[in-house]
């Protein structure tokens, strides 16, 4: 959905006095690709982490990495019934053998290895094919499904290669496959268990993240609030909601869509796009789109990332050492450095001790004769808590001892930040701010062409890459980030705002005044480049800034109490659910949704369990203020009925 649409539509929702998103409901509401979900009350949370079937048969969707489409499920059960056993086996869909391969090199790396075949399937247009796969022969002719078939008790495992490295299929390429077959788009209500692949039933598993493996995912959910009718009337719903603001480019230019997306992010390392083709521009950044790399996810261009260090590392026949996670990262990058390669030091506090823990770890291995460091992965700035490493250290360390740096800019973004001086690859999530419709997936890896080891990371990627972006999906990422300067600066504004405001009301401002009540101060602390680590964040931050303070969308509150969290959380009238970035305000109790089974490990390194995060939209600045102001009285009220009950 387009800007314009999705903000009308999600504040039409969360306006005051309205009732929430339904639970489970696609967050923009009646978007058929959408990847997040509405998750409105902080119990809502809670029960989707412990698999209550209040909300788990409510879940008509998901973020993409943890709940599998309703097409793809579709489209995997008829594969399933083709070309393996329903009642033994489950199946994975990956879109080339390559992809198919590593996923069967990770299931066979598994303690005990699990068995896995592959099975290729390609798709054509058959005589019962759908008038809408007709329509796009002439841009897709056929399509190449490679279908990884293992033992049902074996689904956990091969759950994990899906979430991790996001190089599964695309839900819109999975609809063009079932167009193909003839067969409608999987629905919002869910099929019946024997019909596709259900998720195995378990104990929780650590970084679960958005992903409550239950039975559930499989039983009819509620219908879509708002839409009657059959599901065609559905479906023609959401094409009207994201076309209706914008003209996609024509399917068959999916190629000239990706080159421009290209040419849109490398010309965003520059202070404006305008300057992008202009006589010296390239050569004084250096950076053209022949360095900038897509991938169907931000996850994914992390994933090959390591990859492709790990192979730049092999070709030079020096010995791969670990990796490090500097920092408390989101939690999949984490779980990449852990599970591929030799392992990964992981220094999740990423602050000045961290550096010196990680230059004692350095001078350490050398003196040991141990495998040099492989690369360093950090976040500018981090997720949750918005804080910015010290890039100018991490890059003499690295200089000095020959490890590669890899930074994720997804919550500065580069008309924030420019953090390519200290990188040697710079990866970033084309889902969040870049689209910023919450309707298609996307990344990008951009090598760093000033660095020292471009020539080797070059080489490795020249050998290894492969586009297996949907073109599909590449259109609507195309089409979505247009307009991503003016949507930026308008969310930069607003953040700026909203968190001035926060923070007047919060512990971290200054003594009251007379006359003011200090016991009114609910919030406990904001986490947003403002207020954390700001000089770092202002080594990289662009000048001038794109609108008030370039600080970017997102930021994460604390409170005095958790009752003060959950009536702020519950009242505030957004839209609620998992990712960040959107053209709409949305809202998360984040280490609720993220890390609920270790949530005394995560508040070691400052993620608090009542810890709510925000992505700010473009909604009008009044409008945002009224709800803040609102959430805030609420939580005040709550924090003292609680502890009036208490005494």
């Amino acid at each position: 959905m387009p800007p314009a649409a999705a903000v009308a539509a999600a504040a039409a929702a969360a306006a005051p006095g309205a009732a929430q998103i339904p639970l489970g409901s696609s967050v923009p509401p009646h978007t058929p690709h959408a990847i997040s979900v509405s998750l409105p009350y902080w119990d809502d949370n809670i029960g989707y982490e412990e698999g209550d079937k209040r909300v788990v048969d409510r879940m008509e969707t998901g973020y993409p990495r943890f709940f599998i489409h309703r097409s793809i499920q579709k489209l995997a059960a008829l594969c399933l019934a083709k070309f393996g056993n329903p009642d033994d086996e489950l199946c994975m869909l990956f879109p080339s053998p390559k992809v198919a391969a590593e996923a069967r090199d990770f299931l066979a790396s598994r303690t005990p290895p699990v068995a896995s075949r592959a099975v290729e399937f390609v798709v054509c247009p058959g005589a019962n094919a759908l008038p809408s796969a007709k329509e796009s022969v002439t841009a897709i002719d056929c399509l190449e499904l490679q279908i990884l078939l293992f033992a049902k008790g074996d689904w956990p495992a091969a759950k994990q290669f899906w979430q991790h490295t996001g190089d599964g299929i695309s839900s819109r390429m999975a609809e063009r496959a079932l167009a193909f077959l003839g067969e409608a788009p999987g629905t919002q209500t869910p099929p019946t268990p024997t019909a596709a692949p259900a998720p195995v039933r378990g104990g929780y598993s650590r970084n679960r993240h958005y992903a409550r493996v239950t039975k559930g995912v499989n039983t009819p959910p509620a219908a879509p609030t708002g839409v009657a009718g059959p599901d065609d009337e559905v479906a023609d719903l959401g094409t009207y909601l994201e076309e209706r603001y914008g003209r996609n480019l024509p399917l068959f230019s999916a190629p000239l869509a990706k080159q421009a997306l290209k040419r849109r992010i490398a010309g965003g390392l520059l202070p404006s796009d305008e300057e992008f083709g202009q006589a010296g521009a390239e050569v004084v950044r250096g950076v053209t789109p022949d360095d900038v790399y897509l991938y169907p996810g931000g996850m994914s261009a992390i994933w090959h990332a390591h990859r492709v260090a790990r192979l730049a590392r092999q070709a030079s026949g020096t010995p791969e050492g670990k990796s490090v996670c500097f920092g408390f990262p989101y939690t999949d990058t984490l779980k990449i450095l852990e599970k591929w390669g030799r392992g990964c030091h992981f220094l999740g506090h990423g602050d000045t001790n961290a550096v010196k823990e990680l230059q004692d770890l350095l001078e350490s291995n050398e003196k040991a004769g141990e495998a040099p460091i492989l690369a360093l992965f950090c976040e500018f700035p981090s997720n949750p808590l918005i804080r910015s490493p010290d890039l100018a250290r991490l890059r003499a360390l690295a200089d000095r001892y020959g490890f590669l740096i890899v930074v994720d800019e997804t919550i500065g973004n580069f008309l924030n930040v420019d953090v390519l001086p200290y990188a040697d690859m710079a990866a970033s999530s084309l889902t969040k701010i870049f689209s910023g419709d919450s309707n298609v997936m996307g990344g990008s890896l951009i090598l760093n062409p000033q660095g020292a080891s471009y020539a080797p990371l070059k080489a490795a990627l020249t050998a290894d890459y492969e586009d297996n972006y949907y073109p599909e999906d590449a259109v609507y990422m195309e089409r979505n980030s247009r307009d991503y300067r003016g949507r930026i600066r308008r969310v930069n504004d607003n953040a700026f705002a909203i968190t001035e405001y926060l923070h007047s009301v919060s512990l971290m401002a200054p003594a009251a005044g007379e006359g003011e009540d200090e016991g009114e101060r609910i919030v406990k602390r904001i986490y947003y480049p403002r207020y954390e680590t700001p000089e770092l964040y202002a080594a990289c931050a662009r000048s001038p800034p794109h609108g008030a303070g370039g600080y970017g969308g997102l930021f994460s509150l604390t409170f005095v109490s958790t009752a003060a969290a959950r009536a702020f959380y519950d009242t505030l009238p957004c839209a609620k659910g998992p990712s960040l970035g959107t053209s709409f305000t949305l809202a998360s109790p984040y280490a609720i949704l993220a890390h609920y089974t270790e949530l005394e490990w995560a508040a070691r390194f400052g993620v608090e369990r009542d810890l709510v995060r925000i992505s700010v939209g473009q909604e009008d600045p009044g409008t945002l203020r009224a709800w803040f102001e609102a959430s805030i009285r609420a939580a005040q009220a709550a924090h003292a009925e609680a502890g009036a009950n208490a005494r």
